[in-house]
């Protein structure tokens, strides 16, 4: 199949706009549209919903959606971590019928991955799962559970062989959290928000049918999203063109689609977006420090982060310049930007830093990121994790010692 050029593609998209959108249909209609045309991720396979483009055809799809005044495909983590690991693991049913479930926002997933006692070491979790017939009873904690509040769905890790090596006898499942046996407690943060949730599971139950990947194969499934995830924090993505949050939960299927148009959600980089550099040259100018040479220089560099992070995203799609690195690298950069973001994001607005509110400059948006701007450089693999896996994994470098058996505090020390 012969890929089209980025200019034939802006062209098909917006005819295609053109014909379908109406801001008058609901999200859920919309979004059923959208999914089943294949522009909803682009970069898929055609048997699953997408296209088959690379990813800068992809941008050009969303900058189309964008200039249309059209919304995007649905937020969330079913279309960041769950749908990529479907396509690549999943079986026909899944890819068929699960996939789309995500692309057209019916359902909402979480990712129940890491544990009290399994953090940056996941293939230490401690959930179980017991066959039952033609299902699994599953028991054990989650914590760090982004918007598993608002979930339907989520991607759950379980150990299914305990007698073989750790990173063995796991597998991954699509898990129902609404059952008997799931409770969720939201940690709120300094922000006042809860992002976070821990997970308590108590004899919940998943059908053998929802297992994605192969029995005691998810550390495989487990990996891919991980880099999913990774990719998708970090910088060059292209976001979503404005759009509602999925499933029944959150309760937005049935607005009006084009009351979402305008809508922008980070995907959990607290702001730190493709367009953190576009935001703060308009504070700037509003506030007259526009021409502080200083503020001019960092927001300067802000733009080039952001810049780099895009054409190392689309440099990584020709495989003879990939490396494997290359998640790991996109979020180690978006630390950077979302750091020298909060920076120059507090010499523009002065002392109204240390006030919270909307009615501060720039609406308060900086004093929110400011007080979350440590969570992205921690969840998803800190960056000392992302650094010891360039090392080790990419680098050749040898693996850093462990600690010591006699060492008291051993347990507070982790490994990639």
């Amino acid at each position: 199949m012969t890929t089209p050029s980025p200019e034939d593609v802006r062209a098909e998209v917006k005819a295609w706009l053109e014909e379908n959108w109406n801001p008058d249909l609901t999200v859920a209609e919309w979004w059923d549209i959208l999914a089943r045309s294949g522009y909803a991720a682009p970069t898929f396979p055609e048997g699953a919903w997408g296209k088959g483009w690379p990813r800068d055809l992809a941008n050009v799809v969303n900058e189309a959606i964008t200039e249309h005044g059209a919304i995007g495909p649905p937020a969330g983590l079913g279309y960041l971590l769950a749908a990529p690991t479907i396509v690549a693991h999943g079986d026909e049913r899944q890819k068929q019928t699960d996939l789309l479930r995500i692309l057209n926002g019916q359902d909402a997933w979480c990712q129940l991955f890491s544990e009290p006692g399994a953090g940056s070491d996941l293939a230490s979790l401690g959930t179980k799962a017991v066959r039952d017939g033609d299902e699994w009873i599953v028991t054990g904690q989650k914590v760090w559970t982004s918007t598993a509040q608002l979930c339907n769905l989520g991607m759950l890790i379980a150990r299914t062989a305990p007698d073989l090596p750790k990173h063995k006898g796991i597998t991954y499942f699509k898990f129902n959290m609404q059952q008997p046996g799931v409770e969720i407690r939201p940690l709120r943060e300094m922000t006042g928000r809860a992002l976070f949730n821990e997970v308590f599971i108590d004899n919940a139950r998943v059908h053998n049918d929802d297992i994605i990947g192969g029995l005691n194969n998810g550390w495989a499934a487990t990996n891919t999203t991980l880099m999913a995830e990774r990719a998708g924090l970090g910088t060059g993505g292209s976001g979503a063109a404005g759009n509602a949050f999925p499933g029944p939960i959150a309760a937005q299927l049935n607005d009006r689609a084009g009351d979402h148009v305008g809508q922008v959600r980070t995907g959990g980089t607290g702001g730190g977006g493709a367009a953190a550099a576009q935001r703060l040259m308009k504070l700037a100018k509003e506030l007259g420090k526009n021409t502080d040479p200083n503020i001019r220089q960092k927001l300067a560099k802000l733009y080039t982060m952001q810049q780099l992070g895009k054409f190392s995203s689309l440099r990584s799609k020709s495989p003879s310049q990939r490396t494997g690195g290359e998640p790991n690298i996109a979020k180690l950069m978006m630390s950077d930007l979302l750091r020298l973001q909060r920076e120059v994001g507090h010499e523009i607005i002065g002392a109204s830093g240390m006030v919270m509110g909307t009615d501060t400059p720039g609406g308060g948006v900086v004093q929110e990121i400011t007080l979350f701007s440590p969570g992205p450089s921690i969840y998803g693999g800190t960056d000392q994790v992302q650094r010891n896996i360039l090392g080790e994994r990419v680098l050749g470098l040898p693996k850093e010692p462990g600690p010591a058996k006699d060492t008291p505090y051993k347990d507070l020390l982790v490994n990639s």
